[in-house]
């Protein structure tokens, strides 16, 4: 006698696996959903980035012009500095920053301590040299503020830079990157980031890298906007800055 368990397995229609071309075609589906989205977040994060930038560089003209003035006052020299950067996929680029140390200051000591923090793990405040005497009073407040930063709002507008992404680092670290690094190289670098919001100078230079790859491994617009939002409350409370 047949089994009723066995009947339904005779009766019942059997159900064929997908076929090599169905597989490849909902596997060609999917990567472009995927590709729509990154797409749809890559120009909603341009907009935003360009709109922002523009009106905060109008808004902030009179801050600009009061720290143009101390920087003039303390010392001889441009009111900007300009230095090489590596933003996105290698592509170099001129960052521009409120001049926070004396003109013509010899970066070898600056070179010689990123290399250091390569080696080890010292904490540190973006690469910046403990006690550094070519830094001016002025620039000394600028940084504590982060107003020094500013500038960069320009980088954002041109295209070289995003409000949020990891840092653009100096050439001569990338040139020490190990392997697993270079990740944090596919996105734009930022002005703020998710290390800055998640203890600054407390980290370590591997655990802000760390940081900055897993921002790119996850990155969206919802957070960026997280870290819009907690930005100025880190920057209040100098979360973690000397």
């Amino acid at each position: 006698m047949i089994s009723v368990a066995t009947e339904r397995m005779i009766v019942a229609p059997a159900v064929d696996a997908p076929s090599a071309p169905q597989t490849v075609g909902i596997l060609t589906q999917l990567l472009a959903e995927v590709r729509r989205r990154d797409l749809a977040y890559a120009a909603t994060k341009r907009a935003m980035d360009a709109v922002v930038a523009a009106v905060l560089l109008i808004a902030l003209l009179p801050v600009f012009a009061a720290v143009a003035i101390a920087v003039l006052l303390e010392t001889r020299g441009p009111v900007f500095y300009r230095g090489d950067r590596i933003g996105r996929f290698g592509n170099r680029f001129t960052m521009v920053k409120f001049r926070s140390m004396r003109a013509d200051c010899d970066p070898t000591a600056h070179a010689a301590f990123v290399q250091s923090l390569m080696r080890d793990e010292t904490k540190c405040e973006v690469y910046k040299v403990p006690q550094d005497p070519r830094i001016t009073r002025v620039g000394a407040f600028l940084r504590r503020t982060s107003l020094d930063e500013l500038p960069q709002l320009w980088n954002v507008l041109l295209g070289d830079m995003s409000l949020v992404g990891p840092r653009p680092d100096v050439p001569y670290a990338v040139e020490s990157y190990a392997d697993w690094m270079h990740r944090r190289l596919d996105a734009k670098p930022g002005m703020t980031g998710l290390w800055q919001v998640s203890g600054r100078s407390r980290l370590s230079l591997l655990q802000m890298y760390s940081l900055d790859v897993s921002y790119v491994g996850s990155a969206s617009l919802a957070t960026d906007l997280r870290i819009l939002v907690r930005t100025p409350a880190a920057l209040l409370v100098r979360n973690g800055a000397a």
